[in-house]
């Protein structure tokens, strides 16, 4: 009987996938994800099998050739059709996505199963409720034990965990060994995740792992961007595993200390709080009551901070592609968006325009109506000198491009890479918040917040009062509001409620295209196939542009239905996080 392979290619450009017979000494060995070797345009080239079955149909079997050799194990049927799932999702290449399952290195023979037989259950009261309800969400503290609450989802079963940091990967997998429990950290261990381990840990691309079997999956800290993948196509481990689980009938947690809206719109009322570990204090200095809020960033506060030598200071500032603040003249206030809360632009005398949804009003303030605005220009050229001269101590300055400093040091200034190079500190300061807060992007909000989760995580582990000072020219933020009290329910109410009015995701899709070709593939969208209001484009310049609608199942209906452009080179960034 004719057997017929269908192989994606593992070759740049190539977005297609082609037939292949299999030849009688390769039957026992051809099977959907497995790596092979096949001809393809005068040369050999390695593969996966996709499918197998009938040659395509008007494909003349004479032209059929066959298939070269088995090179070893890669995905499996699983991760196969997940990856066809995801190619739609996120408009992207089915190669691209396999090659995240497949080994680094050719892998031909699988090891036996390690499942270790479990003498003693580990307790979680939060995951015990959350069972109740076959999965959910559980917001935890930021310095909250994972260890404990992995071992008592993995203790139904075997348990995939994605995570943002290989840092933290190495934490959680030590713990986890500890207490007994076979792991494999991928993609290291690559071939014993395959062969089936009590609990398969790692980084965004670990929820791709071709496990044997899987009982539960864990999303730690789903809120973080480290977890979307930046290149085309732009998926997001969460809403992955949250797939997979559904289509695996497994258990689905997500865990964050401030949990995203599209986390809390899919776990509905599935949400426990944990109790454990208190988040550390955190002070919100209101910028417009100190008189040289136009000159400086050095707060009366944080000269207190940093004049007490017992302390760690960590100062943040990002100022680099941010938004230019605009503030009143008269009473200091931010001019803000009454539509979205972000921060307006002046392209002109007369004008204030909104960034992030489009709104437009003439020049007055909001809060006394006058009419005459001042940009706010933080004084970064001596910023450091006057931070040392407030202090009294050196301070270092670190950045993502910082190969070495001083760790010694006991005062330090930089981006938020300072956030991640640093093991500890007592106290974290974010110098101009605002910037982040009131830039035009519809996840303003949850970056803030990744970046305080951060910071307490800094500060967690001191024992000298740990502590955040956050400087902000808008206290009444809901998020800042929130940070302080503790209570996150009136945030996620006005996230929410602006984000489904705007149709911002999840209430919706944005797609960013670049690339050659991108006027004329909007055009197309626009005047082609005359979708009315379901609809919008942007095109920011001829290689550049946004295309939003009401959902992605939408978005990807149309990308199908338009023609590419002669010689386009189109590339789909789907629900960009900085958008």
């Amino acid at each position: 009987m004719l057997r017929v392979a269908r192989v994606v290619p593992d070759v740049t450009g190539v977005d297609k996938s082609f037939d292949y017979l299999v030849p009688s000494s390769l039957t026992a060995q051809v099977e959907i994800g497995a790596r092979v070797r096949v001809p393809l345009h005068g040369r050999n080239v390695a593969g996966w099998v996709v499918a197998i079955g009938q040659p395509t149909p008007g494909l003349e079997v004479k032209k059929i050739r066959e298939i070269i050799k088995v090179l070893g194990f890669g995905a499996t049927q699983e991760i196969v059709d997940l990856a066809e799932w995801a190619t739609t999702r996120w408009s992207g290449r089915m190669r691209s996505l396999i090659a995240t399952a497949t080994p680094k290195t050719l892998i031909t023979n699988i090891p036996p199963s390690r499942y270790t037989a479990r003498e003693v259950r580990f307790a979680s009261p939060a995951v015990d409720e959350l069972n109740m309800h076959g999965g959910g969400l559980i917001q935890v503290a930021p310095l909250t034990n994972l260890a404990t609450i992995v071992g008592a989802v993995a203790s139904d079963g075997p348990t995939l965990v994605v995570l943002p940091t290989q840092n933290r990967v190495k934490i959680l997998a030590s713990a986890l060994k500890a207490n007994k429990f076979s792991v494999a950290q991928w993609p290291q261990d690559w071939a014993m995740a395959r062969a089936g381990v009590d609990i398969v840990v790692g980084t965004r691309s670990a929820v791709w792992a071709p496990m044997h079997r899987v009982a539960s999956l864990i999303v730690v800290d789903e809120h973080d961007d480290l977890l979307q993948e930046e290149r085309s196509p732009t998926w997001h481990a969460r809403d992955v595993a949250i797939e997979r689980a559904r289509r695996a009938a497994a258990k689905c947690v997500l865990l964050s200390p401030i949990p995203s809206l599209a986390a809390r719109e899919w776990a509905g009322r599935r949400v426990v709080v944990d109790a454990q570990n208190p988040w550390p204090q955190i002070s919100i200095v209101d910028r417009n009551r100190d008189e040289k809020w136009g000159r400086s960033l050095v707060s009366t506060e944080l000269i207190e901070e940093l004049r007490d030598k017992s302390r760690r200071v960590v100062c943040v500032y990002n100022s680099k592609g941010r938004a230019r603040l605009i503030a009143c003249g008269s009473c200091r206030a931010i001019l803000r968006c009454e539509t979205c809360d972000a921060a307006l632009v002046q392209p002109d005398a007369s004008r204030l325009d909104c960034p992030r949804c489009g709104a437009t009003r003439p020049v007055i303030c909001q809060q006394c109506g006058s009419s005459k605005p001042a940009s706010l220009k933080p004084g970064v050229s001596r910023l450091r000198e006057e931070l040392e001269a407030s202090a009294g101590r050196s301070v270092v300055e670190v950045t993502a491009g910082s190969e070495s400093f001083n760790h010694r040091a006991t005062v330090f200034i930089g981006t938020e890479a300072v956030l991640h190079r640093l093991p500890s500190a007592d106290t974290v300061v974010f110098l101009d918040i605002d910037a982040e807060l009131l830039a035009p992007r519809y996840r303003a909000n949850e970056i803030v917040a990744t970046l305080i989760v951060h910071a307490a995580r800094l500060v967690g582990r001191s024992e000298n009062q740990p502590r955040i000072i956050i400087q902000t020219h808008s206290p009444d933020n809901e998020l800042m509001v929130a940070l302080t009290s503790g209570d996150f329910s009136e945030y996620q109410a006005k996230d929410r409620s602006r984000r489904e009015m705007l149709g911002f995701p999840p209430f919706g899709s944005i797609v960013q295209i670049s690339g050659t070709g991108t006027r004329t593939f909007i055009e197309t969208i626009d005047h082609g196939l005359r979708l009315g209001g379901t609809v919008q484009t942007i095109i920011h310049e001829n290689d550049s542009g946004l295309v939003r609608a009401q959902s992605w199942q939408e978005l990807s209906r149309i990308f199908a239905e338009t023609p590419r452009p002669p010689r386009s080179r189109l590339v789909f960034h789907v629900d960009p996080p900085r958008v």
